[in-house]
């Protein structure tokens, strides 16, 4: 019973840091995300002699994304 007892506080400190490690990691990964796109624009507004701010279509920077950005037909 002391044994159960035991592992029943154990989960009930580590469930909740383990989510908030999980929410984290994942907004980092959104936020790597984002970076990467950023920079394929701006790497292919420089190569095409645009500004920063014009829009690329999606095909326009999936060149600059690398592997596994390239939609299969």
């Amino acid at each position: 019973m002391i044994v159960v007892a035991i592992i029943g506080l154990l989960a009930a400190i580590a469930i909740p840091n383990f989510v908030r490690a999980r929410a984290t990691s994942q907004a980092n990964a959104c936020i790597n995300n984002l970076r990467q796109v950023d920079g394929a624009k701006q790497q292919w507004a420089l190569e095409n002699n645009k500004v920063g701010t014009d829009t690329p279509v999606d095909t326009d920077i999936q060149v600059y994304l690398g592997r596994g950005a390239v939609a299969s037909s």
